[in-house]
């Protein structure tokens, strides 16, 4: 049986409470993809597909961050994700905590470099290296002196263009959360990119739905004020993204 010859059922519709896309827009936001390149191309052609069987409207691609780390292949999914704004009419992208320490370890501070390297990084580092010896042999002050050399500009232009929160309708999208209690108009990067059990803990109405990452659950979260659909595409091998369309949502999803 092959990779893909099964995939769960999109989730029925169903109706948003109070959110609202404006019309003529379809948005695809996808959660974190961590190098699974093979999933992303998947879940892009079920999108694709998605889009063309419904009526005309403009297509909007939203990947929220954590494009890299974990999985075997971030250089590819880098690829995909700057290859995808032929496909769509708009592709937006937001800096997950993983985009700011990869970017951070491409200033060549060893420090930098050992720290992206625990959280992940290693599996980066090793897509772009495409040398498994001469890797393993590699120093931290190696790979800190040969790291931005590998890496392409084209893909460290594209991450560092990358958004911390985008507004739509009645939806906000981010990486990691929102802090309560805090306006959207001042909330603090870290938090977007990094916060988790405070804003995931809270009943608060931010101002509009969080559609977000970061967090992984085995299923979408769907509460009144937050979507998370981080379904752990490194560990649990699912990728999810969620279509929003004026007052609908539909989630689709490739496993293997």
């Amino acid at each position: 049986m092959s990779l893909f010859s099964r995939f769960r059922r999109p989730v029925a519709e169903r109706v948003a409470r109070t959110a609202l896309i404006p019309p003529g827009i379809r948005v695809y936001a996808i959660g974190d993809i961590h190098g699974r390149d093979d999933l992303f191309a998947d879940l892009l052609d079920k999108i694709e597909a998605d889009h063309a069987s419904r009526s005309p409207a403009k297509s909007v691609l939203i990947l929220l961050g954590d494009l890299v780390d974990r999985g075997p292949n971030s250089r590819e999914v880098v690829e995909r994700a700057m290859a995808s704004r032929d496909r769509f009419d708009e592709v937006r992208c937001l800096i997950g905590n993983h985009e700011e320490c990869f970017l951070e370890a491409l200033t060549g501070d060893v420090q930098r470099v050992r720290y992206f390297s625990r959280i992940g990084g290693d599996a980066t580092i090793r897509s772009y290296w495409r040398d498994e010896d001469s890797y393993n042999e590699a120093s931290y002050e190696d790979v800190a002196e040969k790291l931005p050399q590998i890496v392409p500009q084209s893909h460290t232009d594209f991450l560092r263009s990358g958004e911390d929160m985008i507004r739509l309708g009645g939806y906000v999208f981010v990486h990691a959360g929102v802090r309560p209690g805090i306006s959207l108009d001042d909330q603090r990067k870290k938090d977007l990119r990094w916060i988790r059990e405070e804003f995931l803990a809270s009943d608060d109405d931010f101002g509009a739905i969080v559609v977000h990452g970061h967090s992984i659950s085995k299923a979408v979260e769907i509460k009144d004020n937050r979507i998370g659909i981080d379904t752990g595409a490194y560990c649990y091998d699912t990728l999810t993204a969620i279509c929003l369309e004026s007052d609908r949502r539909m989630i689709l999803q490739s496993y293997c």
